[in-house]
């Protein structure tokens, strides 16, 4: 089957990125999406639309701020890039799953769908099953950032940034004791961390914007990081220069693929478009599409929240907090903090609590941040799969694939899932996708 024309369905960097790397193979692609890319929170001028800054936060606009993509803390770090189930989260979230202000949250539900997924998360939480999937990510570490720099090299305008050095802080040197055993795992299975051990004077040394409250640290190397709103909406142009259309409004509401050689791809508003293949890369929503083709495996939302503020002196690398499960990004004129994992619907509205949270939680590890001048407040869902493992690959139908289910690291992955699939379309099929395919 010769593959000339696709329609992409999802304007995040999974998305975009299997359009870039499709239009590399010389591809034509149309990507359709319900609301946007993350250009669309930005207004004419470049400067980013964000809520009034007073502390009191609202849900973003109906635009591409409410993909993953636009509010992602931006990092691109193999040594971090891990399945989400493991033994320690198990636990950890059956302390929680009450707490509204813990990191890790699950509301009280009757939602069969998202009782169904936790009982496959909780089994899928065992020392087999993490080892397992660290060789997996472990062989897409390696080749991670690569796909990074086809993209630069291709005319992507927007770079990623070195960080170094990118440092995880600790309040106590015994805390750190857990980061040190899933680097020590990740070797065990084939893949590569560089980090350096340090005491308090070394981290201050490093980032003079932690408190005293900072006794410990660590500090990885060959790490990098991107201003995800900016990044994507670079991508989008760049499929745009190389001939792509980018349709949004376009909330695609069924695929039909009726055998005859042609897909097609239908909105809620009777808008069609008749293609070879389509892929679906819709996150967290992702089911409502993939089902009809066979794909079983439940996607569920884990939202994350973030918000931006602006410290005296602006860090010029990230910061992670492993304990508090917080991420720290300096995104050009401004510092995003993020955090949480709350298995939620994608649609239920931001929270104030969560975000109240995140800023209880950091405040005592920052110095000299003004906590109630935020902006940015965003929420976003996060597509998960019970086994940490994202769909990649073909469906039942031979012109119908899937991208997503990428967990926390749909923007570390996006552009290498962009690659892989990009080839096995065009019958370049990596081994690794068997660990992905998406009727396992």
């Amino acid at each position: 089957m010769t593959i000339r024309r696709v329609a992409v369905a999802g304007a995040g960097i999974v998305g975009l990125s299997t359009a870039w790397f499709l239009q590399d193979r010389g591809v034509a692609v149309t990507v359709v999406d319900r609301t946007g890319v993350a250009m669309d929170a930005t207004d004419p001028t470049g400067h980013e639309r964000a809520p009034a800054s007073t502390g009191r936060e609202r849900a973003p606009a109906s635009t591409g701020r409410e993909r993953a993509s636009w509010g992602n803390a931006g990092w691109l770090t193999p040594a971090l890039t891990l399945p989400l189930p493991e033994p320690s989260v198990l636990k950890y979230g059956l302390r929680a799953m009450f707490n509204p202000s813990s990191p890790v949250y699950v509301p009280p539900t009757l939602d069969p769908k998202l009782i169904r997924f936790l009982a496959d998360f909780a089994r899928h939480c065992t020392t087999r099953h993490q080892m397992a999937a660290l060789e997996v990510f472990a062989q897409v570490n390696r080749v991670a950032l690569g796909a990074y720099d086809d993209l630069a090299d291709g005319g992507v305008a927007e770079q990623t940034r070195d960080a170094d050095p990118f440092l995880a802080a600790f309040t106590a040197e015994t805390d750190r004791d857990h980061l040190l055993e899933e680097f020590d795992h990740v070797r065990a299975t084939g893949g590569e961390v560089d980090y350096e051990v340090l005491d308090a004077e070394a981290v201050h040394s490093l980032e003079p914007l932690l408190s005293d409250k900072v006794r410990a640290g660590v500090r990885i190397r060959g790490q990098r990081f991107i201003d995800p709103p900016r990044f994507v909406a670079a991508l989008a142009d760049t499929v745009r220069a190389r001939g792509g259309e980018i349709v949004t409004g376009f909330d695609v509401s069924e695929v039909r693929d009726p055998g005859n050689g042609v897909v097609d791809v239908i909105s809620a508003d009777g808008d069609h478009v008749s293609v070879d293949a389509v892929v679906l890369a819709t996150g967290a929503r992702l089911n409502a599409l993939a089902h009809d083709f066979g794909v079983r495996t439940l996607v569920q939302a884990g939202r994350g929240y973030s918000f931006s503020v602006v410290p005296d002196e602006l860090p010029k690398n990230p910061v992670y907090f492993p304990v508090q499960r917080v991420a720290c990004t300096p995104l050009h004129d401004r510092f995003r903090i993020a955090g949480m994992m709350e298995f939620r619907s994608p649609d239920a509205p931001l929270d104030p609590r969560r975000i109240r949270a995140i800023v209880d939680t950091t405040r005592p590890l920052l110095r000299d941040v003004d906590w109630d001048d935020r902006s940015e407040a965003w929420v976003g869902s996060r597509p998960c799969t019970a086994d940490g493992l994202p769909l990649i690959g073909g469906t039942r139908s031979p012109r119908v694939f899937v991208a997503g289910g990428h967990g926390m690291w749909g923007v570390a992955l996006g552009p290498l899932t962009g690659r892989l699939l990009a080839g096995a379309m065009t019958g370049h099929t990596d081994p690794v996708l068997r660990h992905f395919d998406p009727l396992r």
